[in-house]
């Protein structure tokens, strides 16, 4: 792995951790489903016109026609939909501590589902990454933690866990910011309706809100996901997965540093066995060269 992977790597966990506060700002101001919705417009027109600017073309192949309606629908309308709607009750934290064990989902179903190999390293990382989730679970749910927002986010995960199995290697073959763009106006469609739906246009307007939704289209919407299939056509999906393991600290220290979300013993101790469970797992499945 070269340095400009490792920095890629860096950016795109800084970006992704960062998403759940800014979301956090956003659902407390405005109607979740419907500013997603409008975010996700933005951020696929941004990206489909530089990608047209850069002479990339919307004839994508099928297998990356499957990866966009398959990402669209299960990432951004379903993971991220449910994810905002959640943190109407529930802290940037939780939600951000239960996304990440998405890496630790989508290596237990390739060894329990598809009969992958996981050395003895990667089941103890499995173990160790599932028992941090449970300490911070009964933590926050003998404190009286939503439990709506609670079974939402924990959908919205698996949900990503399965559109993060299925597109396996369908990204490849250029046209990258194109599908990025494209994927975001699939989830943009498919929210519509719901937004339309079930929410009333209230909107409490600060320059909070506008800071955080414009942070929010630009750098967790549209530059994380550029960064993250560039770097997984850099160096595939399992070396960049490696970067997952800072998601957990990163989350909660960002949601701490500028929301003033308090953490609880337990709350630290399981943030830092999901790391090492993550790292573990990913670790584990590198062959050495």
């Amino acid at each position: 792995m070269d340095i400009r992977a490792i920095l890629m790597g860096l950016a795109f966990a800084f970006m992704w951790s960062s998403a759940f506060t800014s979301a956090r700002i956003i659902v407390a101001d405005a109607p979740p489903l419907t500013a997603l919705a409008i975010r996700f417009a933005v951020s696929g027109l941004i990206a489909i016109g530089i990608a047209v600017a850069m002479g990339q073309s919307w004839r994508l192949t099928r297998p990356q026609w499957r990866a966009t309606i398959i990402f669209g629908l299960c990432q951004n309308a379903l993971y991220l939909g449910l994810n905002f709607v959640a943190m109407q009750t529930i802290e940037a934290s939780l939600a951000a501590i239960i996304a990440s064990a998405m890496p630790l989902l989508v290596a237990l179903a390739g060894w329990l589902i598809f009969g992958e190999k996981v050395r003895a390293m990667g089941v103890a990382g499995l173990i160790a990454g599932l028992a941090g989730v449970t300490i911070i679970m009964g933590a926050r749910l003998s404190g009286g933690v939503d439990p709506v927002g609670l079974v939402f986010c924990g959908i919205g995960v698996l949900a990503l866990t399965f559109a993060t199995l299925a597109v396996r290697g369908a990204t490849s073959g250029g046209n990258v910011l194109m599908i990025v763009g494209l994927q975001m106006l699939v989830g943009s469609v498919v929210l519509a309706g719901p937004a339309l739906g079930l929410e009333t246009w209230e909107v409490r307007w600060s320059w909070q809100l506008i800071a955080a939704f414009a942070y929010t289209t630009l750098i967790p919407g549209l530059a994380a996901t550029w960064v993250w299939f560039l770097l997984v056509n850099r160096i595939g999906a399992v070396r960049a997965a490696t970067f997952h393991f800072l998601n957990p600290f990163l989350g909660v220290a960002i949601a701490a540093l500028l929301l003033g979300e308090q953490l609880g013993a337990l709350d630290i101790l399981g943030v830092l066995v999901i790391m090492a469970g993550i790292l573990a797992v990913q670790t584990a499945k590198i062959s050495p060269r």
